[in-house]
């Protein structure tokens, strides 16, 4: 049986991930977990006639929901509401991310982790930092799901050349929010990041990178990036699970992991930036990470960017690394 489980199922993002989920032979058993209305997501969600199985469970049944679990998506968190700062969220996000890390650790520490909640950049660490303090801790089977990042590069690319199809996979590295998120273009057949003037260059990268924001815009306050993020977690995790599940090999999507997860090919990387963690190009395998791709040469453009993104990460996995510290 490979049970998943869906933390945060009866969100923005959790339901429409449920519904995508439920359509894969691949999961036998999809458990929603929320504080509330997860049955009733789980009730209509459980009419779908595909093979898996579908349960709902509430505030007080996350170590039910959790119980052997072979993946976990973690989508649980608020968004930012007016007159919130950015630190009122991480604190409430943060300390919902450590809790239900908790539970991982108690009911299913084997099980493959993949982050959606916000600020990645944060609450991977803190995922990692709980799983640690537990003794459980496998750099290969967390994740933070960057993969909206790379869909919206690939259409957004799309839509400035046509002749790029729109499936097309760009890497992108870094992290998963604002500068830190670093496209490389410069990778794209046809020298196309050279037939672009620096300001579309710049244009182009700034959309990739606050894509969330437009967004936020076009739904007036009225909510965020959630359909798209639920297709690019529902990819992920799918992706995931075929090489997991089945054995698939050559599958790839950039993640935000602990370097550790390959130290031979983030060895070299690593001692350069001091960074533990950082988004690259993943090959799935039977156990989580089978490698990480080392980082291609970048242009000069794209280095100016990481030397922008690095201090900034750093501060992001700091900060979720303390929160775990003084929060224990």
């Amino acid at each position: 049986m490979h049970l998943v489980v869906i933390c945060g199922a009866a969100g923005g993002i959790g339901q429409p991930l449920s519904l995508l989920l439920k359509q894969s032979d691949l999961i036998s058993h999809l458990a929603l977990f929320d504080v509330v209305n997860a049955p009733g997501v789980a009730a209509d969600l459980s009419h779908i006639n595909t093979k898996s199985k579908v349960t709902g469970h509430g505030k007080e049944q996350m170590d039910e929901a959790l119980k052997g679990a072979h993946t976990v998506v973690i989508p649980a968190g608020v968004p930012r509401k007016p007159g919130m700062t950015r630190d009122d969220l991480f604190k409430i996000n943060a300390g919902i991310v450590r809790d239900l890390a908790e539970g991982v650790a108690r009911n299913c520490p084997n099980a493959f982790v993949l982050v959606i909640s916000n600020p990645v950049n944060s609450t991977v660490p803190i995922v990692c930092q709980v799983l640690k303090k537990h003794d459980v801790f496998n750099p290969s089977k967390v994740f933070g799901i960057s993969t909206l990042d790379v869909v919206r590069a690939s259409r957004f690319v799309s839509e400035i050349s046509p002749a790029i199809d729109p499936s097309t996979r760009i890497t992108v590295i870094g992290g998963h929010s604002g500068v830190t998120i670093v496209p490389l273009l410069s990778q794209l057949p046809n020298s196309f990041a050279d037939s672009l003037s620096r300001d579309q260059l710049d244009a182009l990268t700034h959309r990739i990178q606050y894509g969330g924001d437009e967004v936020v815009k076009a739904k007036d306050g009225a909510g965020s990036a959630t359909l798209s993020m639920a297709y690019a977690g529902a990819r992920f995790t799918l992706s995931l699970l075929q090489a997991t599940v089945t054995g698939k090999t050559g599958l790839i999507e950039s993640a935000y992991v602990h370097l550790d997860a390959d130290k031979k090919n983030t060895a070299a990387f690593r001692e350069k930036t001091g960074l533990e963690y950082f988004a690259l190009d993943v090959e799935f395998g039977k156990n989580g990470v089978g490698r990480i791709l080392e980082l291609p040469r970048v242009s000069i453009y794209e280095q100016a960017l990481l030397d922008v993104a690095i201090p900034e990460l750093k501060t992001n996995i700091a900060k979720g690394a303390s929160f775990i510290t003084v929060s224990a």
